[in-house]
C-alpha cells in the first residue's frame, strides 16, 4: 500500500479517541502529520497523544464536545497557535442511536443524535473554513455513514443525521469550490467499533452483520481511515463534494 505523505502538514481531527477518529489520528501521524486530536474521554485522550508522539509526530490531545460550539472553536484556535496553518480537518464525532422502529424513539435521542453527528460537523465547518480562507485553502473530510446513503429500519434517527452530513458536505463543498477547500465524506459501513456494539448490542450477532455485507466481513477502523487520508491528500486534488462509501458493497445499487 503506497504511504501518502502529509509531512509539515497540520491535522485536526475532531472525535479522536476512539474507532475510527482514533485510527485515522494514527495514520495520519504515521504519515508525517503534526496531529491534533480532539475528543471527549481524557485518559483515552491523553493516551492517543503519547502514541502519535511514539510514532515520532508531533501530536496534541484538546478535550472537546462537538455540542459546545465554543468548545470546538477552542480546538481551532489552539491547532492556529501551536502550529499555524491547519491543512486538513476531519470532523468525526458520532453517537449511535438505539435500535428499533422511529416512534418508539424519543424527542430527547433525535436531538442527542443530530446535535453531535450533524450540528457537531456545522460547527466544524463553521471554523474551520475561515481558518483555511485565510491561510489560501484545505481539505475538509467529514464522517457520514452507509445510512446516510440509503434507509436502514431501525435507525431512522441515525439514518437522518447522517443524511444531513451528506447533504451538508455537497452543498458546503459547492460553497468553497473556487476557494480551494475541498469537503468531501466517507460513508463506512459495518466497522468493527465501540459505536458498532453499543448499537446492536445482543440484539444482532457480528455474524449476521457481516453476512449482509456483500463483501462477507465488518471491516476494521483503519481501512475507513486510509479512505479518509486519501480524500485529504493531493491525489485527490479534483474530488470535492464526494462521499465514498467505505462499506463491503453494502450500498451498490
Amino acid at each position: 500500500m503506497a504511504v501518502l505523505d502529509f509531512t509539515d502538514r497540520t491535522v485536526v481531527v475532531i472525535g479522536a479517541t476512539a474507532g475510527i477518529g482514533r485510527a485515522t489520528a494514527l495514520a495520519f501521524a504515521r504519515s508525517g502529520a503534526k496531529v491534533v486530536a480532539a475528543g471527549l474521554g481524557k485518559a483515552d485522550g491523553q493516551s492517543l497523544e503519547a502514541e502519535i508522539k511514539g510514532l515520532g509526530a508531533e501530536g496534541l490531545f484538546l478535550e472537546a464536545d462537538v455540542t459546545r460550539e465554543d468548545d470546538v472553536r477552542e480546538v481551532i484556535h489552539r491547532a492556529d497557535a501551536r502550529f499555524g496553518r491547519i491543512h486538513v480537518a476531519v470532523n468525526n464525532a458520532g453517537v449511535e442511536c438505539t435500535l428499533g422502529p422511529v416512534h418508539e424513539r424519543t424527542a430527547e435521542e433525535f436531538d442527542r443524535l443530530l446535535a453531535v453527528n450533524l450540528r457537531g460537523v456545522f460547527f466544524g465547518l463553521r471554523h474551520e473554513i475561515p481558518h483555511m480562507l485565510r491561510h489560501g485553502g484545505g481539505a475538509i473530510v467529514n464522517t457520514a455513514s452507509q445510512a446516510g446513503l440509503t434507509g436502514l429500519a431501525g435507525v431512522a434517527i441515525y439514518a437522518a443525521s447522517k443524511h444531513g452530513v451528506v447533504g451538508l458536505t455537497k452543498s458546503a463543498a459547492l460553497d468553497m469550490a473556487k476557494s480551494n477547500i475541498r469537503i468531501n465524506a466517507v460513508a463506512p459501513g459495518p466497522i468493527e467499533t465501540g459505536l458498532l456494539h453499543r448499537m446492536v448490542g445482543d440484539a444482532i450477532p457480528m455474524e449476521a452483520i457481516a453476512a449482509q455485507v456483500p463483501m462477507g466481513r465488518i471491516a476494521q477502523p483503519g481501512e475507513v481511515a486510509e479512505g479518509i487520508l486519501w480524500l485529504a491528500s493531493d491525489n485527490a486534488s479534483f474530488v470535492t463534494g464526494h462521499t465514498l462509501a467505505i462499506d463491503g458493497g453494502f450500498t451498490v445499487p
